[in-house]
């Protein structure tokens, strides 16, 4: 397959070169760049000469329609724009901003502060949470590939709330992540000397993910839901570890809660059930595709912790958004992500 990435600069772009580079079935790979374009990619990353040398293209829609497949890793408002010419013209679309995963428009404009994409192009994309909607991408033409902190808590919360173990009238979810969540664009936020040593919390009770958790809760567990939803940066590169807190229903055992995380993703090869708590955190599963989830029951207070883990640029970003790829190109999910965590 010919491949394309637009917006490969930034760190999402930059983990599909480095899947996208040893997957067995693409062929190549074309990089396109706004801004950039003529400029060898290489010389920009020198840990991808020998690699990546060519330089890239500007955006040019005859070309990109020609490709078999293109991963769009920019910042939201700029697919809302670009896609819509696109969708049905050749290339299945992956789109990794968060432009068509809120299939209400106020919801977008409100959260996002962007004008929304056409309704008649949201309605034709797929929200690409790959362990509950592969039937679905398989026949996408444009997949919207989940936000980093969705994935985590959605992945975890999921299955207890579709067999209606957990109470979902009251979700509370305290999530962490790296620096890099935050992009490759210097700020005073993300600069060293003030996240060095430093853990805070930002954007309290008005994240944009928040609308999307709650509107994939509806789609997947058909639960209405509100949830309270804050995120935290952490002086680490890479990880995302979100835990929520939840009420379980009457005569639900830790076992049950176990089992019921364990029965659903069986078959699912990049969702694994820890059941030590010893064994999961975010080195667990650094620089690979895998979800690890963890659950305790608190028999004193009757509520549930509930812990999804990711590498917010694999499984969060990149890792899915080719699993998706592999889904509606029918190959196995695994094909080019069967890679080891880095751990250390």
């Amino acid at each position: 397959m010919k491949a394309g990435i637009i917006g490969a600069t930034g760190y999402g772009g930059l983990e599909l070169i480095r899947f996208l580079h040893q997957h067995p079935e693409v062929s190549s790979l074309q990089l396109f760049s706004s801004s950039e374009a003529g400029e060898s990619f290489s010389a920009k990353y020198g840990h991808l000469q020998g690699i990546q040398d060519a330089p890239m293209e500007a955006i040019d829609e005859a070309t990109i329609a020609s490709l078999d497949v293109v991963f769009a890793s920019t910042p939201a408002g700029v697919t809302s724009k670009l896609f819509p010419s696109l969708v049905d013209k050749g290339a299945k679309l992956i789109d990794l901003s968060g432009d068509f995963r809120l299939q209400n428009r106020a919801a977008y404009e409100q959260w996002y502060g962007k004008g929304a994409a056409p309704q008649d192009v949201l309605q034709k994309s797929v929200y690409g949470l790959t362990e509950w909607h592969a039937d679905a991408v398989k026949d996408a033409a444009l997949v919207a590939n989940p936000g980093c902190y969705p994935t985590a808590v959605l992945l975890s919360l999921l299955p207890l709330i579709k067999h209606k173990l957990i109470d979902p009238s009251f979700l509370v979810i305290d999530a962490k992540s790296g620096v890099s969540g935050a992009g490759n664009k210097p700020s005073q936020g993300t600069h060293y000397s003030e996240t060095n040593e430093n853990f805070s919390i930002y954007k309290v009770n008005k994240h944009q993910h928040i609308p999307e958790i709650e509107q994939a809760i509806s789609m997947f567990a058909g639960a209405d839901v509100a949830i309270t939803f804050n995120t935290h940066l952490v002086p680490m590169t890479r990880g995302i570890l979100a835990t929520s807190y939840a009420q379980v229903q009457p005569g639900v055992t830790q076992a049950q809660l176990v089992a019921c995380l364990q029965e659903t993703y069986a078959q699912h090869k990049f969702v694994r059930v820890v059941t030590d708590v010893n064994a999961i955190g975010t080195n667990r599963v650094k620089g690979s595709n895998y979800c690890d989830v963890f659950v305790q029951l608190d028999e004193r207070t009757g509520r549930a912790t509930i812990v999804g883990v990711i590498d917010n640029l694999v499984k969060g970003a990149a890792g899915q958004a080719i699993q998706n790829m592999n889904v509606q190109c029918g190959l196995d999910e695994s094909t080019g992500l069967d890679v080891v965590p880095l751990f250390i």
